[in-house]
């Protein structure tokens, strides 16, 4: 089987319902990492609260194009 025919290949309703469920724990933790960063003052945390939060908007951009992609 080709990769285009994985691609396009529809999502299960239980696994979707699990990656929308995934997409919206992403948005949200990347939201209050960033939040986090902005009240803080001490430079480490802040420096690792921002981190966190690029982490979860990269997992979230990773969820979302793979959900796309299958739509």
């Amino acid at each position: 089987m080709n990769s285009t025919a994985t691609a396009s290949k529809p999502i299960e309703a239980n696994n979707l319902k699990v990656i929308k469920d995934e997409i919206g724990y992403e948005l949200l933790m990347n939201k209050k990492f960033r939040k986090y960063a902005d009240c803080c003052n001490d430079s480490q945390l802040k420096s690792l609260c921002t981190e966190a939060s690029n982490v979860h908007r990269e997992n979230f951009n990773s969820l979302k194009t793979y959900l796309d992609s299958h739509q």
